[in-house]
């Protein structure tokens, strides 16, 4: 476990990366997301103060998604091991039930009741990211989003 520095706009886990790590954040925001064939990037989630950015895959496989900087942060990096996969287990089967509560939402609500989903699930960043992000996050395009926002 090291503690590091990170600009923003710096890539620490590129898709398709081996020996992949864990970066929880002391400060700043990071976010993780994948970037399909036609170059469309889709959020997974945002990494503020006091979360966890980390792909699912063992590190001895490739990554699925990459994980950034949004601001300039300060994060500790921890190795995955078994010991940590054991004490992250029930963390991780959180974010698993958080994953399938979001994939109904996304499949079933409104754009204005996604947005309300995010607000309540991230309410100390939606000041800090850009409105194109947000609706990536969302399954939107930035228009729509901003629709939606505008009608109510």
């Amino acid at each position: 476990m090291k503690e590091i520095t990170v600009k923003k706009g710096q890539i620490l886990q590129r898709q398709g990366d081996v020996g992949t790590k864990a970066f929880f954040v002391k400060s700043g925001l990071l976010r993780t997301y994948a970037i399909d064939e036609k170059g469309k990037e889709h959020i997974f989630l945002f990494a503020p103060e006091g979360s966890v950015a980390v792909d699912h895959m063992p590190p001895e496989q490739p990554a699925d998604l990459f994980i950034d900087a949004l601001e300039d942060s300060t994060v500790i990096v921890w190795e995955k091991t078994t010991e940590l996969a054991e004490k992250e287990a029930l963390k991780i089967i959180f974010r698993m039930i958080l994953l399938q509560k979001r994939m109904i939402m996304l499949m079933s609500s409104s754009v204005i009741e996604r947005y309300q989903y995010f607000v309540e699930t991230y309410p100390d960043i939606t000041e800090r990211i850009p409105q194109k992000m947000i609706a990536s996050y969302l399954g939107v395009t930035p228009e729509a989003l901003s629709k939606a926002k505008h009608r109510h």
